[in-house]
């Protein structure tokens, strides 16, 4: 259940990228305005993430997660009518910020029940369902515009919203306490907010998440561009190309608990971070070379987000381990921070798209190396933090 609401949001990003040359066309709009209604709804989750994780805290987890749901489903029956571009990203923004509950409040509730191997299991779950969203969504995706056109996504992802709601109301238990909500205010999720800011080693993990997650925004924005245009693929076989890379995050990411159990969360984020940023520079390496071919970059990019869907579980997981009261607050900041980097470096990535491979390779395989060095900067500073003081008895 958990994992279908906390996937409502990516299936509102996977679901329409067949669609997105297409809409261009059907609506008037050029190619920088129709990635505008993919940046304008990260930016949004993004920032909104900041106001349900507290609020999550005070409240209680149930009562957000229903009313994002209702949100969501607005935003959708009015992309689903939407004239032009302009209303397309107004309710887009409307759409996100009723996602933002499922992408936030899932995971204070593994937080709520458990910690360590259990969360990191459990957080994996999690990834798993939100993994089956770009191997099923854009495929679904294909089928709904062949038959409705785009449109049709937008009415299927109101189902599909109200499904999540109705199991919500009728399966899901309050893990937040009251005793533990009495000492949840507002002001005390703005001093959190602060606190957290000014934790290095919360930071760090959530920017080592931030960057990978950065590296498959970029991928995100201008893979239907690259492989539709370029490469000439049709948007059922873009979908199987796509759905290649999401089968490998999600894939890896369910070997998390067997390894964290057996090697401990920070070496498994080394070496995963490690194996990341080393497939993506072999991409970059490959296309700067002049070898340009769809095994080529479909190859690396296999590899690569293999390691990614083992670094997102467990960073997370790490940097949620020490704020178990403030799980909601923390979850949402990190959230926060990686969906609006993310967003940024999309936006940033958009400026030197022209439609061919080189640029986004480029982009992903710096956001893939610049999440190596911190990882090294900030397991040093966690395994410091857990070296005993010899003066404690």
């Amino acid at each position: 259940m958990l994992g279908l609401i906390t996937a409502v949001g990516p299936f509102a990003i996977d679901m329409y990228l067949p669609a997105l040359p297409s809409m261009g066309k059907n609506l008037g709009a050029g190619t920088s305005a129709v990635q505008m209604s993919l940046t304008a709804y990260f930016i949004v989750i993004g920032i909104c993430q900041l106001f349900y994780g507290p609020l999550s805290d005070i409240v209680g987890r149930k009562l957000p997660i229903y009313g994002g749901l209702v949100i969501f489903t607005i935003g959708s029956i009015g992309c689903a009518l939407a004239p032009n571009i302009e209303i397309l990203i107004g309710f887009r923004v409307v759409q996100a910020f009723g996602a933002c509950a499922g992408m936030v409040i899932p995971r204070a509730i593994v937080r709520d029940l458990y910690t360590g191997h259990d969360a990191t299991r459990l957080m994996s779950l999690l990834m798993l369902t939100v993994s089956i969203s770009p191997i099923l969504a854009p495929l679904t995706g294909s089928f709904v515009i062949g038959a409705f056109g785009w449109r049709g996504v937008f009415a299927v992802l109101t189902i599909a919203a109200v499904i999540a709601l109705v199991l919500a109301v009728t399966q899901l238990k309050e893990t937040r306490e009251d005793h533990h909500r009495a000492d949840s205010t507002w002001r005390g999720a703005f001093s959190a907010y602060g606190l957290l800011l000014r934790d290095g080693e919360f930071i760090g993990l959530v920017l080592v998440g931030a960057l990978g997650v950065a590296s498959f925004f970029v991928y995100l924005g201008s893979a239907s561009f690259v492989l539709i245009n370029h490469y000439g693929l049709t948007p059922k076989l873009f979908s199987l190309c796509f759905a290649l890379n999401a089968a490998s995050f999600f894939g890896f990411s369910q070997l998390t608990g067997m390894l964290t159990q057996r090697y401990g969360l920070p070496k498994v984020v080394r070496v995963a971070a490690t194996g990341f940023a080393l497939a993506m520079v072999v991409l970059a390496l490959v296309f700067a070379a002049g070898i340009d071919n769809l095994f080529a970059l479909m190859t690396p990019l296999f590899i690569g987000y293999g390691f990614l869907g083992l670094v997102i579980p467990t960073t997370a997981v790490l940097a949620l381990e020490h704020h178990g009261a403030i799980a909601g607050t923390a979850s949402a900041l990190m959230g926060a921070l990686q969906m609006i980097i993310g967003a940024a470096v999309m936006a940033l990535a958009g400026l030197f798209a022209n439609g061919l491979p080189q640029p986004m390779a480029y982009g992903i395989a710096i956001c893939a190396v610049a999440a190596f060095l911190v990882t090294q900067w900030t397991l040093r500073r966690v395994a410091a933090a857990l070296v005993p003081d010899p003066s404690t008895p």
